[in-house]
């Protein structure tokens, strides 16, 4: 268990806190590119501060306070210009350095004074990757933002997810190195879910924790299997410092403020043989519901909607002065360790765990990945929809959230070469 000093060390993220401080030196996902296709201007939270993410009219992005320095209105509603955001308000103009580059009326009554160099509004730079929008809210010089390996994949089709997730991060961040969950939360709960008693998922046997310079592996053997299985030899990955990569998918989990998390997920599916060569011209992105607004009760029919129910059911930070740990929860324990182990780092002055600054080795960085030869190499459409986990994939809509749009399911299966099959 942690202590309530210890527990508040780990969760809370905002300026000024350890936590924050460590977390700000790591390049968050908080937008998909598509977005900017309907608007130029989204109000963001990240890491307990307000915020403006822009896209202007040459195609820069931009991360500024949220209010104006003038008289304080809300920059979410200013409008973009060819160079910037201007506040609808008076007119001030930013560009994504910060720097106020119009006063309209000031520049008009008095040129000599100057006054819009003595303005400046709080930016944090922006950049796109993969289809994503990261922020970088730490100090310079910021590392590069990481190009993972699934980044630099061919013939496969994306889509990016984001849920709002009401609880603080780091219960969210757990749930990346707890494999024994698969077994009961997502296997055996789907099973009873149907209104089926059995029979139960194979039971987890064994595991192992790994520590490598990204991350944590977690290797797992269950009934049947034995250890020539990639689930043992290769495994998952707890993502250093917040997010799950399972080999076709990374789940990020943003720190907005210390009760709420966005829920960002990265999903590749890689297409049949018959359809390459296949080049995705545009990554799709869509908001999943968590709740039922029938019944009020959070969704549980769909593999990330069930975590969600795990995460929030633990209150909106976790009291782990609480918990009792077990065996299986060696991987919790050692997450717990590395991230205080970090913050002592950090103090010390040094580079954070996985931080990325040599361009040649971030020209597509490696990740363990238990299928690689299948979602690089591909299998014909027939193989493709008897594999036992892709082809429901592949056949039974999108598995991981509830609420895919029919745009991007007719999207997919045209990707995939499939006719209509089943909604989301």
């Amino acid at each position: 268990m942690l202590d309530h000093a210890r527990n508040q060390l780990l969760t809370q993220v905002g300026p000024g806190t350890p936590m924050g401080g460590l977390l700000r030196r790591y390049w968050m996902p908080i937008a998909a590119v598509s977005e900017f296709e309907k608007t130029n201007v989204k109000p963001v939270r990240l890491l307990g501060e307000d915020l403006t993410l822009y896209r202007d009219l040459s195609g820069t992005f931009g991360l500024v306070g949220r209010l104006c320095p003038h008289r304080r209105a809300d920059l979410s509603y200013g409008f973009v210009e060819a160079h910037g955001l201007r506040c609808n308000y008076h007119g001030w103009l930013f560009e994504e350095t910060g720097r106020c580059t119009a006063q309209p009326y000031e520049d008009a009554a008095a040129p000599e004074a100057c006054f819009r160099d003595k303005i400046r509004i709080q930016a944090y730079p922006a950049a796109t990757l993969a289809g994503l929008v990261w922020a970088y809210l730490g100090p310079q010089p910021a590392p590069l933002v990481p190009n993972w390996e699934p980044f630099c994949w061919k013939n496969g089709f994306v889509q990016i997810v984001f849920a709002d997730v009401p609880c603080n991060w780091f219960q969210c961040q757990e749930n990346s190195i707890d494999p024994v969950h698969f077994e009961w939360m997502h296997a055996n709960w789907s099973m009873r879910l149907r209104d089926q008693t059995g029979p139960y998922a194979p039971r987890h046997l064994k595991l192992e924790f790994d520590e490598f310079d990204y991350g944590f592996q977690y290797r797992r053997i269950r009934e049947g299997m034995n250890e020539s299985d990639p689930m043992w030899t290769v495994g998952r990955v707890c993502l250093w410092p917040n997010a799950l990569f399972t080999g076709d998918h990374f789940e990020w989990r943003v720190p907005v403020d210390d009760e709420n998390t966005l829920s960002v997920t990265w999903a590749f599916s890689r297409v049949p043989k018959e359809s390459e060569p296949y080049v995705q011209e545009r990554i799709p992105a869509w908001h999943g519901p968590v709740k039922d607004p029938a019944t009020g009760r959070w969704i549980s029919s769909h593999i990330m909607n069930q975590d969600f129910v795990a995460w929030v059911g633990q209150g909106t930070i976790a009291d782990r002065s609480q918990e009792h740990l077990a065996t299986s929860d060696r991987g919790i324990l050692l997450l717990r360790k590395r991230l205080l182990s970090e913050l002592d780092a950090l103090a010390r002055g040094e580079d954070p765990k996985g931080t990325i600054r040599d361009a040649a080795i971030n020209q597509c960085v490696p990740l363990p990945v238990a299928e690689r030869k299948l979602l690089i190499e591909g299998l014909p459409l027939e193989e493709l929809a008897r594999h036992p986990v892709l082809g429901r994939q592949l056949l039974d809509g999108y598995p991981f959230q509830a609420g895919q749009p029919a745009e991007v399911r007719a999207a997919y299966e045209a990707a995939m070469g499939i006719g209509h099959t089943a909604n989301a």
